[in-house]
């Protein structure tokens, strides 16, 4: 994934999650309704909003490598 110098609000975020939700484990789904009750530094909105761009485009291999790192920050959040 490249960098984007954009910084995404937590609405952009939001629009990005319920526009990929479909597509995304069930369990990774479950995570965001905490990660969305709180609030959240600009680089995690960032890394998230990245995250989740396309990918319902991506590989098989690369969305399992996704759910990994979202799995990882929601967490931590």
């Amino acid at each position: 994934m490249s960098k984007c110098n954009i910084d995404h609000s937590f609405e952009d975020v939001r629009n990005k999650f319920l526009s990929q939700s479909s597509f995304l484990p069930d369990e990774i789904n479950s995570l965001f309704k905490s990660f969305f009750t709180k609030e959240q530094s600009q680089e995690v909105l960032n890394e998230i909003f990245h995250l989740l761009k396309k990918y319902d485009l991506a590989a098989e291999g690369e969305q399992n490598d996704r759910n990994e790192k979202i799995a990882a920050i929601l967490k931590n959040c």
